[in-house]
């Protein structure tokens, strides 16, 4: 299977520029966050002025019956007559607490919409990561099985020339022709991993055939000990923004008992209107009922409604209201319980890794050192074919390991900063500074003030 060169290859930022336009899922968190911005806007309606022009247009038939006889050669009144009527209504609320506390949760639940964009930006940067790196790893599983595939080869050539020459027996041809055939398991295992994960990241960018750029060796890790555990927990409880949701919820959920309370407290209102009536056949009712008539009127004033009874529904509202404020308190100190947990989780992980890397590449020195020994061991004869198989599969198996664990310390670190809410650009040119064809400083700049 061949890979495209190192040359065509593209850095994570670059990944993560394409990402943010082409990720379904960061797409629609930006449409959630715009449509609640636009919900919270429309919480700010109920504290404005609202206008209204009104028109009517009717045609009245009027049968009047005299209670008396009427006159001698006089009959009971029929009329018809038509009215016109337009009018422009206005009111400003002067005293509306329900409608206030609608205002201040919605511009809590703004700010909660901008913390879950922010989550989401932070969530799509460790996808990304886990993404680009999984492609990498599976690289680097299928270059190191291609590799043990070709010293098996070399192996099973030499114990056959033995056998031939007689100096083995066929054991040693036949074990190395097992472990041929289990390579080549493993290579056509690995080849449809590579393929697997590549589909992932394409996936993810909206793009096919994205090659990412591999690490630089030696890698230069992160710094994993810089600061404390409890330094980072610190940093979750009073940044992350899936707390600052939880927190705003519960401030949200105070604010509908306040909503709830203001059932039973009156309302003022200042209300206007100006407005026409003609009565073009004239207005029966009027003085000269058969003259054609235009009324102007314009009325302003203060309108007070008190709420009396409701059948209890205010009261009922504000127990219900009263225990979603307890709901949101207990789920904002779960939250934060998750949080400091999840913090903690991903730190000693990355302590963890950190110490494993420096084991397995010890590990892979050592194996390095078993297979020389085996190979000089078998060509003086005292060491057997299998001895040698072993320490190979040893080595490369170390070699795919301390790749894994290189990538996994990587995206571990990406996480404990998502843990803690503070995932940004700036870890995201971090890392990108340790492949190989990392977009120079000023260019990583220019991409980020672009998006």
């Amino acid at each position: 299977m061949s890979l495209s060169p190192v040359a065509s290859a593209q850095d994570l930022l670059n990944a993560w520029h394409k990402a943010a336009l082409h990720d379904a899922r960061y797409q629609a968190a930006q449409a959630q966050r715009q449509a609640s911005l636009a919900r919270a806007d429309q919480a700010r309606a109920g504290l404005l002025p609202q206008l209204g022009l009104g028109a009517s247009s009717t045609r009245t038939h009027l049968d009047s019956t005299l209670d008396m006889a009427a006159p001698a050669g006089q009959q009971n009144p029929v009329t018809s007559y038509s009215t016109h009527n337009i009018s422009l209504n206005a009111s400003q609320p002067l005293y509306r607490p329900a409608n206030l506390a609608t205002w201040r949760q919605g511009d809590k639940q703004g700010q909660a919409a901008e913390q879950e964009l922010n989550r989401a930006t932070q969530q799509l940067i460790t996808r990304l990561a886990q993404a680009y790196f999984d492609v990498l790893s599976a690289q680097d599983a299928l270059a190191t099985t291609q590799q043990l595939e070709r010293a098996v080869a070399q192996q099973k050539a030499a114990a056959d020339n033995n056998f031939e020459l007689g100096n083995t027996t066929i054991t040693d041809s036949r074990e190395a022709q097992a472990r041929v055939d289990q390579v080549l398991a493993q290579r056509i295992a690995a080849e449809n991993r590579l393929q697997v994960q590549r589909l992932a990241l394409d996936t993810v960018i909206g793009e096919a055939g994205f090659v990412p750029a591999p690490l630089a060796l030696p890698a230069q890790l992160p710094d994993v000990a810089a600061r404390t555990m409890d330094d980072w927990v610190a940093t979750a409880l009073s940044q992350h923004p899936q707390l600052a949701q939880a927190r705003l919820a519960v401030q949200v959920a105070e604010l509908e008992t306040e909503k709830a309370r203001a059932g039973n407290k009156p309302t003022v209102d200042l209300v206007a209107s100006v407005g026409r009536v003609n009565y073009p056949q004239g207005n029966p009712q009027s003085m000269y009922p058969g003259v054609p008539t235009r009324a102007n009127q314009a009325s302003i004033g203060v309108q007070f409604n008190m709420p009396l009874f409701a059948g209890g529904l205010v009261q009922n509202r504000v127990r219900e209201t009263l225990a979603l404020e307890d709901k949101a308190r207990a789920d904002a100190q779960d939250a934060e319980r998750q949080i400091g947990q999840a913090v903690r989780s991903a730190w000693l992980t990355l302590q963890a890794g950190r110490a494993q890397i420096k084991a397995l590449e010890a590990a892979q020195a050592s194996a390095q050192s078993a297979l020389e020994a085996s190979q000089l061991g078998y060509e003086v004869g005292v060491r057997i074919n299998i001895d040698v198989l072993n320490a190979q599969t040893q080595l490369y198996d170390v070699r795919r390991q301390l790749a894994q664990a290189r990538y996994d310390l990587i995206v571990g670190w990406l996480r404990l900063h998502e843990a803690a809410g503070v995932l940004d650009d700036q870890q995201l040119r971090t890392v990108n500074a340790l492949l190989t064809t990392a977009t120079p400083p000023s260019a990583a700049k220019a991409s980020a003030a672009g998006r």
